[in-house]
């Protein structure tokens, strides 16, 4: 008996949805990708940075560059998934950061930082992120919004529980040990995915969404599993809505995240910097349940706009916070817009514009996040080796905020 024909036979006996299980790989995948994203260096940092006798500034720049080349992954791996499905897709990505991961840990030399950050950025943040998305989108289409909420919600605790474990264990063991272990867990997902990732529904035999449609929904159904080509997606201006808004959180939080330390030490509180990033990751899981509760009641475009009008005031109040409770409260609110924010980008371009060519649009929107996310420490950084101060960036990017939170608000459904 064939492993596809097992896993079909499995899957009809299982109690529940075999979407589910596929849901729980991609939760791990996008776990997977935390050595590739600002919040995961920010985790190595200075340790890494004080190894490899490097400059602050030379740092920022070689991930900027790295970001920039690497979100070009994300455009390779959008049309392979739509035409060979996200299982092998996935499982190579996987294989291939966690080989970039392990092989770091074990350089001296400055020389090969550029090609494996390139790697460890593009096959991360950029692909593995973006194929992920995918088979999310490939499984679900009515409980679609539900299952990326689900996803949000679990990574957002996965990277917490991971983000703790790691930057005790920086401390203690050292950054390569930390990185090394994390390279190994990115293998085990491979693994994982070879074994019990398929294609989509269609591939075992299965309805999407696990439940079949009655006579009676069948002109509904119709209607909303109609599929937009990728071009028709790029002219449609509820993708640029969520694209750029996603972006520009996307290039706010990669600074915050990748300089917090120094960015609250020039409000003198730099030692203080874990409570606000402990606020930002605890009020980032309500952000995910407030999301999925109220995207059926007021839709994806007005949760955008509200979540972007948060992000534009505490860029706006930034500078003015005077207290340690201030401090909390603001990475309390970022978590809140970005738990919103990342609940709404996982879910809009699959409710949009369906499943067909999802790959393509998802990878599209993927690259330019990621393009964002490299821009954002290098301006701070850049910012304040020039004025001496982080707040001109802050008050620069308020305004545009806020016009993605009016473009939003008043941009067509689908």
């Amino acid at each position: 008996m064939s492993k596809s024909s097992l896993t079909r036979r499995i899957s009809e006996k299982l109690p529940f949805y075999y979407g589910w299980i596929s849901l729980s790989i991609a939760i791990l995948a996008m776990i997977a990708t935390l050595p590739g994203r600002s919040v995961g260096i920010g985790l190595i940092t200075e340790p890494f940075i004080a190894d490899f006798g490097l400059e602050r500034t030379a740092f920022t720049q070689m991930i900027f560059w790295a970001t920039i080349i690497g979100a070009g992954f994300a455009l390779l791996v959008g049309p392979a998934i739509d035409r060979f499905g996200g299982r092998w897709v996935l499982a190579v990505v996987t294989f291939l950061l966690a080989g970039s991961v392990i092989y770091t840990t074990t350089i001296t030399s400055a020389l090969l930082l550029l090609p494996l950050w390139i790697l460890t950025r593009g096959l991360g943040q950029s692909a593995l992120s973006a194929t992920s998305l995918t088979v999310v989108g490939k499984w679900f289409e009515k409980r679609l919004s539900l299952a990326m909420g689900v996803l949000a919600l679990l990574i957002s605790i996965g990277f917490t529980i991971v983000i703790l474990t790691a930057a005790a264990a920086v401390d203690t063991s050292g950054w390569r040990s930390v990185w090394s272990t994390i390279g190994y867990g990115i293998l085990a997902v491979s693994v994982l995915s070879v074994l019990f990732l398929r294609r989509d529904p269609e591939a075992l035999g299965l309805p999407v969404d696990g439940v079949d449609i009655d006579v009676a929904q069948e002109e509904d159904a119709l209607i909303h599993s109609k599929s937009h080509t990728f071009f028709e997606a790029m002219k449609h201006p509820a993708f640029w809505g969520f694209a750029v808004g996603s972006a520009a959180y996307n290039l706010v939080i990669s600074g915050v995240t990748l300089l917090n330390e120094s960015i609250l030490g020039e409000l003198g509180f730099g030692d203080s910097f874990e409570y606000a990033m402990g606020a930002y990751a605890f009020f980032g899981l309500i952000g995910n349940v407030i999301a999925d509760r109220l995207t059926r009641k007021f839709g994806l475009r007005r949760l955008m706009s509200i979540a972007m009008l948060l992000v534009g005031l505490a860029l706006a109040v930034y500078p003015l916070l005077s207290s340690l409770g201030l401090i909390i409260a603001h990475g309390a609110l970022l978590g809140l817009a970005g738990g919103v924010v990342m609940v709404v980008f996982f879910a809009s371009f699959g409710t949009y514009f369906g499943r067909a060519h999802l790959g393509k649009i998802q990878g599209a929107a993927q690259v330019l996040a990621v393009l964002a996310s490299a821009s954002g420490p290098w301006i701070m950084s850049a910012t304040f080796d020039a004025y001496g101060s982080y707040a001109p960036v802050f008050y620069a990017l308020a305004p545009f905020l806020f016009v993605c939170a009016l473009y939003a608000w008043w941009m067509p459904e689908a």
